[in-house]
């Protein structure tokens, strides 16, 4: 049955709200289930990673013609109708990777009869957290949720990573894993044991985590982002990615978040450059569907 009219319930989160209403808006249908990813990040290492407090959401309902209806805030003018077996359609670049998935799962049994879906992330690519695990996620966990009928089972989170793996061999599966089994305040150890949660809290411990986002091309201004704020106070920094891109995670003391930032901004400032900006961080859960 579809969701209680999400989109004006006042007690949900904004975020569900809003994809409800979109995809209301859109495919003039309301959600049977609507589910939220967070981004994540890795900690220095390929095996160290955490979720962040900046999902990506899904609101979806079936369909029982084989079609998947795809609509996106961030491309309101591009939503697309496409078959889920037979040969692929030609898609809006935007869409590429969840059709790869939803075709991988019809392939399988999920959702095979299509699907109406609305998705928005709450960071842009320009932060430099990849949107395409959290967006996989939210988006099998949707589908699996809808394919579970009226027991509402618990999708199976292992079985829908290795799905999004199959459909997108060159995401990155550490960051799958933090984005569906993530814990507040805990950082995922990742090895061949399997995978285990440990503290991770800077609020808990006095500090802010900070996604610095440079606003140049290539990794020379994030580079020097990190070094000034280093200089100033701040006790560790990593990249979130692979390899430095054009944002860094730099934990600040609480003490010294007014003064990284001023040494930051008058050294961007001195060299020419744009300012970076400041995104705050929270150390976040796994995926979850609104109830």
């Amino acid at each position: 049955m579809p969701l209680q009219d999400i989109a004006r319930r006042h007690t949900a989160d904004p975020l569900f709200r809003l994809v409800a209403y979109a995809l209301e808006s859109a495919h003039e249908r309301l959600p049977d289930t609507v589910w939220s990813a967070p981004h994540a990040f890795h900690l220095g290492s390929p095996y160290l990673v955490a979720a962040a407090g900046w999902p990506v959401a899904a609101a979806a309902a079936p369909r029982d013609d084989g079609i998947a209806r795809l609509s996106s805030l961030a491309h309101p003018a591009h939503s697309c109708e496409l078959p889920l077996t037979g040969p692929p359609a030609p898609h809006p670049d935007w869409a590429a990777r969840t059709y790869a998935l939803l075709r991988a799962m019809a392939g399988v049994g999920y959702g095979r009869g299509g699907i109406d879906l609305h998705i928005h992330s709450t960071l842009t690519a320009a932060t430099g957290l990849s949107s395409v695990e959290p967006l996989e996620c939210a988006v099998a966990l949707a589908v699996a949720d809808l394919h579970a009928g009226d027991t509402r089972a618990e999708p199976p989170r292992g079985r829908l990573a290795a799905l999004a793996k199959d459909a997108a061999p060159e995401g990155d599966a550490a960051l799958r894993e933090a984005v569906l089994f993530a814990r507040p305040g805990r950082a995922l150890l990742l090895g061949e044991s399997g995978r285990r949660h440990i503290p991770f809290d800077p609020a808990g411990q006095g500090a802010r985590l900070m996604l610095v986002v440079t606003r140049g091309e290539g990794p020379g201004d994030i580079r020097r982002a990190v070094a000034s704020a280093r200089r100033a106070g701040a006790s560790a920094a990593w990249w979130p990615g692979a390899r430095p891109e054009r944002s860094a995670l730099v934990l600040l003391p609480e003490d010294r978040l007014t003064g990284v930032r001023a040494c930051v901004a008058e050294e961007f400032r001195a060299c020419g450059l744009r300012v970076p900006r400041f995104v705050n961080i929270t150390v976040a859960g796994a995926a979850r569907r609104e109830q």
